[in-house]
């Protein structure tokens, strides 16, 4: 009997499927042939790719290259193989080059032909959607691809710079400025002070310190075009409940825009692990649950402007009696029929001095791998006492030597899972302190936190943490709605449904706010559960109600 293929050999194969005749006669009604010349280049790291290739003849070499030049090869592909990965869905820029090994003949999918193929060809598209995720997982994990951070080891600016690319998908690269000699020789050229990171793109351009926005922009997440066309539906927030509502309404053919300031998976894409959402026995990282639905997303046709930050909503100009426009942050308006917000809560920062001096040097508001082997070994506190705080303790405590976890309430029983509490109880390294509340921190802003104090019933004791993580309550992220008329409870969040007052002559519809075509979901929105599976369900269920207004609209007309 022959013996199975091993784990690696077969995730190649389903990384690197080849096509049959069949396969690819399915696939010509949504492309086009293409020819080039051996050397010709058809893909350009860092440039908006053009789609997927499928090569009929000859051979492409495909290679990885970062900002500093630095070149390794990945596969070369011939007649039967595809080119792609995730970011070819939308015609995001190529994270590899692609050049004719020799004369090749091609079918060339644009982003559209490609997602319309994955959709009529449901079996042969699941091939090919599988294949292009694990090809960016793959470029995630060599890290030869993508911007170049040159920075100090633990810089709070380079930390950051990193959060931001992880949490997005994209791949990147760090090296280290008190050791590699050509990583110095350029940090000094361009004068940086010792805390700030500089970032090579791609495309070979060098930026100092820049914002998350400016480096999207240079490594082409998003763009500066106006967008002058209405969209049926656009989203404030890409959590769960945001990403819910772009799947479902895109599947549905509904023309739909999702904006968010930071990254996809919002607060729940940060967990390290949800064993208790419904289909996944074992457990789920955030990033994979919701970075499952962001490609999903795109499957069907939704646009994502990531990162795109919301500071008002508006009346559309042109259409006054009926539609929204979300003015963004760089001045931009993006125009809707319908808006749905879904822009999630934000933990609470605690009311302690100096908790903004220490921000990024020491103190933390989400726990993934980057801040995690900064632990190693090292004792961490943790405020909060919610299923979030209570995984981030699991997995801070796979490598830090003590969790401090402090609670204000008498115990973790009213506010955090069963599974998660026996969790806890069963680690050895992981301290629950209850009636408990930080009072000072200790260190300076250049060197970081160095010791935090906190008081249980009445007694202070100050412990050598360099590292603290706030999962405290949640505000909403309602700031952006300011002088809207969007109405909200006590808290700040959005009220919704018929408790509501009247919209258009009719009570509003369970997920709408007192402003007619105007939407809330997910955490954002009063009374929710404040559950992942809960904002989905949310999302998922105000597509049904966007139908119904975007009819009605048409009737008035």
């Amino acid at each position: 009997m022959d013996e199975a293929p091993s784990e690696p050999l077969s995730r190649r194969r389903e990384m690197f499927p080849r096509l049959g005749a069949a396969d690819i006669e399915r696939m010509r009604r949504f492309a086009a042939i293409e020819r080039y010349a051996a050397g010709e280049r058809l893909v350009a790291s860092g440039k908006p790719g053009v789609g997927m290739f499928v090569v009929l003849s000859g051979a492409v070499a495909i290679s990885q290259r970062d900002g500093l030049g630095h070149v390794v090869p990945i596969v070369r592909q011939e007649a039967g193989d595809f080119t792609g990965e995730v970011g070819t869905l939308s015609g995001r820029p190529a994270l590899v080059d692609v050049v004719a090994d020799s004369a090749v003949e091609v079918l060339l999918l644009r982003p559209a032909g490609l997602r319309a193929l994955i959709v009529a060809e449901a079996d042969l598209g699941e091939r090919i959607v599988r294949a292009l995720i694990l090809r960016r997982v793959a470029l995630i994990e060599q890290g030869a691809t993508g911007p170049v951070i040159l920075s100090a080891p633990e810089s709070a600016e380079s930390l950051r710079l990193q959060s931001f690319l992880q949490r997005n998908g994209q791949p990147y690269h760090v090296i280290d400025t008190t050791r590699d000699p050509d990583g110095v020789a350029l940090f000094e050229s361009y004068g940086a002070a010792p805390g700030e990171p500089l970032v090579v793109c791609p495309d070979g351009s060098v930026l100092r310190n820049p914002t998350d926005a400016m480096l999207a922009r240079c490594i082409g997440m998003v763009d500066s075009d106006e967008r002058p066309d209405a969209y049926d539906v656009a989203v404030v927030g890409a959590g769960p409940a945001g990403l819910a509502a772009a799947v479902y309404a895109a599947s549905e053919g509904l023309a739909i825009v999702v904006l968010d300031c930071r990254a996809y998976g919002g607060q729940a894409g940060a967990s390290a692990r949800i064993e208790n959402y419904f289909g996944f026995p074992t457990g789920i990282s955030g990033q994979a649950l919701t970075g499952r639905a962001f490609v999903q997303a795109q499957k069907f046709g939704a646009e994502l402007l990531i990162p795109a930050k919301a500071v008002a909503l508006e009346r559309d100009p042109g259409r006054e009696s009926d539609g929204w426009a979300v003015r963004l942050e760089d001045g931009r308006l993006i125009r809707a029929r319908t808006v749905v917000i879904a822009s999630g809560a934000r933990y609470r920062r605690p009311d302690v001095p100096r908790l903004a001096e220490f921000e990024g040097h020491g103190i933390w508001y989400w726990a993934s791998a980057i801040e995690a082997r900064l632990c190693e070994g090292r004792e961490v506190a943790l405020v909060g006492g919610g299923n979030s705080a209570g995984q981030a303790a699991v997995f801070l405590a796979r490598g830090a030597a003590r969790v401090h976890m402090l609670v204000r309430g008498p115990s973790l029983a009213a506010s955090m899972s069963r599974y998660l509490i026996d969790r806890i109880a069963s680690a050895p390294n992981i301290t629950v302190s209850t009636q408990t509340e930080m009072t000072r921190l200790h260190g300076n802003p250049a060197a970081g936190l160095e010791a935090v104090s906190w008081q249980q019933k009445g007694v202070e004791t100050t412990h050598p943490v360099r590292h603290l993580f706030l999962f405290a309550g949640a505000d909403p992220e309602t700031a952006w709605l300011d002088g809207c008329g969007v109405r909200v409870d006590a808290n700040g969040f959005v009220l919704t449904g018929p408790t509501d007052g009247i919209v258009n002559g009719a009570e509003p519809a369970p997920l709408e706010s007192c402003l007619p075509g105007v939407f809330a979901v997910g955490d954002v929105r009063s009374g929710s559960v404040k559950r992942v599976g809960g904002a989905i369900g949310e999302g998922a269920a105000v597509v049904a109600q966007i139908h119904r207004h975007l009819e009605a609209s048409i009737a008035r007309r």
